[in-house]
C-alpha cells in the first residue's frame, strides 16, 4: 500500500488526536487533516494548532452545516426515519456527508489513502468505509483503532498525555461525546452499565425534565412539501431553525433518550442521545401527515420509515435502493405543507392544532353531531364484502371438522 498521503477523518476527540500522532510515527506519509463543521461547537476550539502539533502538515476544516441539513437531515425528516422507532440519527445522518467530504479531499490531494477513527466493533467504520468504497472504490483504507496497541481509552490518555496532545476528556469522567446540529451522541463511562441510569452531567444541551420550567411553551410549525421553514410565524434558515428548537427544546427537557440498540455488527450497546429539535420536528411532521396522506399511504411509508432508518444507520445511504426509496418519499411529501402548533412541558410534546389546505379531515364524515353526512346504511354491503374471506374461511374450517370421523 503506497501511502504517499494521508487523509484523516478528524474529529478532535480523543481518538483522532491520538491518532494524528500515532500515523505520524507509523507511516511515511504526509498526513493531511479534514474536518466537517455540523454544527459541533467547544471541538473546533484550537483544533488546528493541536492538529500541526501531532503530525499533520495541513488541517482542513470545511463547513457543511448547510448541506447536512438540507441535503441530508431533512432527507431523513421527511423519510420518518426513526432508528428503532426512536432515534432521529444525528450521527448516522452525517456519516455520509464526511466521508463524501473525505473521498472529495483525497481526489483534491492526490491522495490515495484515508484514514479513519473508528473502532473494531461501532457502526461509524461501516458507514465510513462502505461509503468511500462507493464513492471512490481506488482509495485504500485505514482503520488505525482496529489494528494499534492501545486497548482501552485510559491508554490514549496516557499516550496523549506523554506525547503533549491536548485532550479534554478526563479519567474521571470518560465519556465520549459526539455533537451536530441534529444532535448529541453521549456514551463510555458510567453509561456502559445499563442498569444504572445516566448521570446528570451526561447531558449537555438539556435541561432535567423536573426541574424544566413550570410554565409550558406553545410553538408553532410551518412545513412546505415536508420541510419545515417557519416558526412561530417567521421564516427562518435551516440552519437557524433547528438552533432555535435545540435552544428551546432543551430548555424544557425535550428530547432526551436512554436507548439499548442494536450495533450493525451485532452487538447491543447503551447509548444517551439529546436531540430537541429532531424531536419537535418528526412529532410534528408525523402528525402533518397523518393530517394529509390517504390511509393507504400512511400505512405503506410506516414500512418504507422503518427501512430508510435502518438503512441510514447500517451505512448505506449512497446505495441504489437508498435512491430509489428517496425518491418514494419525495413523491409523497408534494402535500405535506400546514402549520403544526406544540406544547411543551416538562419533557413532553402536545399537539395543540392541526392545519393544512391539503388535509383529507372532513368533520361532516368524522362528526358523530347531527351535522353527520356518512351514509351508516353503506355499512352493511361493505362489511359483507370486507368480512367475505374471513367468513369463507371458517364455514370450510367447519365443515370440513365435521367431516372428521370421531
Amino acid at each position: 500500500m503506497k501511502n504517499n498521503k494521508i487523509i484523516v477523518a478528524y474529529s478532535g476527540g480523543l481518538d483522532t488526536s491520538v491518532m494524528v500522532k500515532w500515523l505520524s510515527q507509523k507511516y511515511d506519509a504526509e498526513i493531511i487533516t479534514v474536518t466537517g463543521n455540523l454544527g459541533q461547537k467547544e471541538e473546533l476550539d484550537g483544533l488546528q494548532e493541536k492538529v500541526l502539533a501531532t503530525g499533520a502538515s495541513k488541517f482542513l476544516l470545511v463547513d457543511l452545516q448547510e448541506e447536512f441539513i438540507t441535503n441530508y437531515v431533512w432527507k431523513a425528516l421527511k423519510a420518518g426515519a426513526l432508528y428503532e422507532g426512536v432515534y432521529p440519527m444525528a450521527t448516522s445522518i452525517g456519516r455520509p456527508l464526511l466521508a463524501k467530504l473525505l473521498v472529495e479531499t483525497a481526489i483534491s490531494e492526490g491522495a490515495d489513502t484515508i484514514a479513519h477513527g473508528c473502532t473494531g466493533k461501532g457502526n461509524d467504520q461501516v458507514r465510513f468505509e462502505v461509503g468511500i468504497q462507493t464513492l471512490a472504490p481506488h482509495l485504500n483504507i485505514l482503520a488505525p483503532l482496529r489494528t494499534w496497541e492501545f486497548k482501552s481509552r485510559e491508554e490514549e490518555i496516557e499516550f496523549a498525555i506523554k506525547n503533549n496532545i491536548p485532550i479534554k476528556i478526563k479519567k474521571d469522567s470518560p465519556y465520549s461525546i459526539d455533537e451536530n446540529l441534529w444532535g448529541i451522541a453521549i456514551e463510555c463511562g458510567i453509561l456502559e452499565d445499563p442498569t444504572l441510569p445516566p448521570p446528570e452531567d451526561a447531558f449537555q444541551i438539556t435541561v432535567d425534565p423536573k426541574v424544566a420550567p413550570d410554565e409550558s411553551e406553545t410553538i408553532s410549525i410551518d412545513f412546505e412539501k415536508g420541510e419545515p421553514v417557519y416558526l412561530n410565524g417567521n421564516k427562518l434558515s435551516p440552519i437557524e431553525l433547528v438552533n432555535e428548537l435545540n435552544q428551546i427544546g432543551g430548555k424544557h427537557g425535550i428530547g432526551r433518550m436512554d436507548l439499548i440498540e442494536n450495533r450493525v455488527v451485532g452487538i447491543k450497546s447503551r447509548e444517551i442521545y439529546e436531540a430537541p429539535a429532531a424531536t419537535i420536528l418528526h412529532k410534528a411532521h408525523y402528525e402533518l401527515e397523518k393530517l394529509v396522506l390517504d390511509k393507504d399511504t400512511f400505512r405503506f411509508k410506516q414500512n418504507i420509515s422503518n427501512t430508510i432508518a435502518n438503512m441510514i444507520y447500517d451505512g448505506l445511504w449512497f446505495t441504489p435502493l437508498f435512491k430509489a426509496l428517496g425518491s418514494f418519499v419525495e413523491s409523497t411529501q408534494e402535500n405535506v405543507s400546514g402549520e403544526i402548533i406544540i406544547e411543551m412541558y416538562k419533557g413532553t410534546l402536545s399537539v395543540l392544532s392541526r392545519h393544512s389546505e391539503h388535509s383529507l379531515y372532513n368533520k361532516e364524515l368524522a362528526t358523530y353531531s347531527a351535522e353527520d353526512a356518512f351514509d351508516h346504511k353503506a355499512a352493511e354491503g361493505f362489511l359483507k364484502i370486507y368480512g367475505l374471506p374471513f367468513k369463507t374461511i371458517s364455514q370450510v374450517e367447519m365443515s370440513n371438522k365435521q367431516r372428521i370421523p370421531t
